[in-house]
């Protein structure tokens, strides 16, 4: 179904949560949503990558990468785990790389930046626990949307 973040503003302000950060698009698609699972980690790419293995179909990972600009947390063979596994989207509080790659991939990519360096792989991080970025909370289970006038969360679906 189609929809403009705009206009679930209209009918639905009382009940969304808006965030603040103002976000790039990076995959093939401009607009996305579904329910969140989200990964909490610092310059950091291993639980990203586990998650994007392991979440529902249709689901969207959003990762609080605590806003680092230093090094990337998904690149072009991410972005293809996630449009292989037939994920809505990927939302990063961080950077990604590859981006002439990630604009092929018919997933939806949103994040802060871009920076070609590689993120460490130690594991550290979290999964499936209340983020807090873009002053919001965004709780497991909960429903983002997203489009190209910003992203909104709903503890309930919209549509």
């Amino acid at each position: 179904m189609s929809f403009k973040t705009a206009d679930l503003c209209d009918d639905f302000s009382e009940q969304l949560k808006i965030c603040e950060v103002e976000f790039k698009s990076y995959g093939k698609r401009k607009k996305f949503w579904g329910p969140i699972c989200t990964v909490r980690v610092f310059e950091d790419n291993v639980l990203v990558k586990s998650a994007l293995q392991t979440i529902p179909e249709g689901s969207v990972l959003v990762v609080d990468g605590g806003g680092s600009k230093r090094c990337a947390l998904m690149g072009d063979m991410l972005g293809e785990i996630a449009q292989n596994r037939g994920l809505a989207g990927v939302i990063i509080y961080g950077c990604v790389r590859d981006v002439a790659e990630l604009a092929e991939t018919d997933t939806g990519i949103f994040a802060i930046g871009s920076n070609p360096l590689k993120s460490v792989k130690r594991g550290q991080g979290e999964n499936e626990v209340t983020l807090r970025f873009g002053g919001i909370e965004w709780k497991p289970g909960e429903f983002v949307y997203a489009d190209e006038d910003g992203v909104i969360v709903s503890a309930e679906k919209l549509f």
